[in-house]
């Protein structure tokens, strides 16, 4: 992850704010902290050596000014290479013709035959 070891300050819904290092974010935006502050409204202050951040409870994260955004936000990771497309047939439905029967008209099948 290109934010690790980045010191950071984290808004949640409820009113707290977390400061502290940031270990590790995962894919549901669970955020990992280490040396943090914690404050909750109308507490002190709390110390806490580590502290997990379910995705879902943050308002926003505050990141350092120094950091340079332009840089982080290049996608460089390697792009996955495709399968080369030798041949083509039986994929996909054809050209339109011969779909499977369905269920025909809304009716069904008409009566009387």
């Amino acid at each position: 992850m290109k934010l690790n070891n980045e010191t950071v300050t984290v808004e949640l819904k409820n009113g707290s704010v977390v400061h502290g290092t940031l270990t590790g974010v995962d894919v549901q935006m669970n955020t990992h902290l280490k040396n943090v502050k914690l404050t909750s409204r109308n507490r002190d202050p709390t110390a806490l050596d580590t502290l997990s951040i379910r995705g879902n409870n943050i308002r926003y994260i505050i990141l350092p000014d120094a950091l340079n955004l332009d840089a982080l936000l290049v996608d460089d990771a390697p792009k996955p290479k495709g399968k080369k497309k030798e041949d083509a047939r039986g994929r996909g439905r054809g050209r339109g013709t011969d779909r499977g029967r369905g269920r025909g008209p809304r009716g069904g099948r008409p009566r009387g035959r």
